[in-house]
């Protein structure tokens, strides 16, 4: 969902040292639940480094797919477990997940669309399968839409069948597909092809949200400044704290998204 405006709002959570916020919409901060932090102790640090990188807002999205299964109650509980492990902190959470757009799956949603939203949103993060994509994926965003709720593909720039199809990715956008890249591609970490796509889908005005997609403390670690960093210098600042900050507060917020251009159509 986009507004009209191309504006960039404060978010609610100030951070002291910005004129920017930083809200995290993609990371795997729970423990023991899917392929994230495997103890406390690991997703406790994971806040702290967090925090560190000025991340104010974070949203625990585990997987959920075939292999793992999501249960909204028991997550919310180790959410408030987590809050209370951590003490006070500048870090605020909502619960979501990383959803598997698979048949099954979009059945599921279409059945029962909040359970799988980021917090009490219409927003849900999608994931495709890296081995397949569905031919009517046009269609299933119109479901959803149709559902009252606003997809947000996750790291398109990683699957190697869209790194071969691109085009593909700005049509979805221009449809009303949200498009969320992981921070790190384009520093580089995924390899030179991620961050190719990550560039030209920035350059064409097709990337609303900057995510970590977070799931340790050693590689795949909560930071978005670096990733920012490169965005600035790719489309300016504006633009950039869009991605970490105004979009990415109004998805947790439940509003339309302020800046959201149309993109640049090949």
């Amino acid at each position: 969902m986009c507004s009209n405006r191309v504006v960039h709002p404060r978010s609610k959570f100030g951070v002291p040292d910005k004129d920017y916020c930083v809200i995290d919409i993609h990371c795997h901060i729970l423990p023991e639940v899917d392929d994230g932090p495997k103890s406390w102790d690991v997703a406790v640090e994971m806040c702290r480094m967090a925090v560190a990188d000025g991340i104010t807002h974070t949203v625990a999205t585990p997987h959920a797919n075939d292999r793992y299964v999501y249960d909204r109650a028991y997550l919310s509980g180790l959410l408030s477990e987590l809050r209370e492990r951590i003490g006070p902190t500048p870090l605020q959470f909502s619960l979501g997940c990383d959803f598997h757009l698979s048949f099954e799956n979009l059945e599921r949603v279409l059945e029962n669309p909040h359970t799988y939203t980021i917090g009490e949103t219409h927003y849900l993060l999608i994931e495709l399968s890296n081995y397949s994509v569905p031919n009517n994926l046009s269609e299933c965003i119109t479901r959803l839409g149709d559902r009252g709720l606003t997809p947000i593909l996750t790291h398109p720039e990683r699957n190697p069948i869209l790194q071969q199809t691109p085009q593909k990715i700005l049509e979805w956008a221009e449809q009303g597909c949200l498009m969320q890249i992981t921070a790190s591609a384009l520093t580089g970490f995924w390899g030179e092809r991620p961050e190719i796509i990550a560039r030209w889908l920035l350059e064409r005005s097709a990337v609303h949200v900057l995510a970590s997609d977070a799931h340790e403390t050693k590689r795949r670690i909560p930071n978005l400044s670096a990733g920012r960093a490169v965005a600035e210098k790719i489309v300016g600042g504006e633009y950039a704290n869009a991605l970490v900050d105004g979009n990415p507060g109004s998805i947790v917020a439940g509003q339309p998204i302020p800046y959201c251009p149309r993109p640049v159509l090949d």
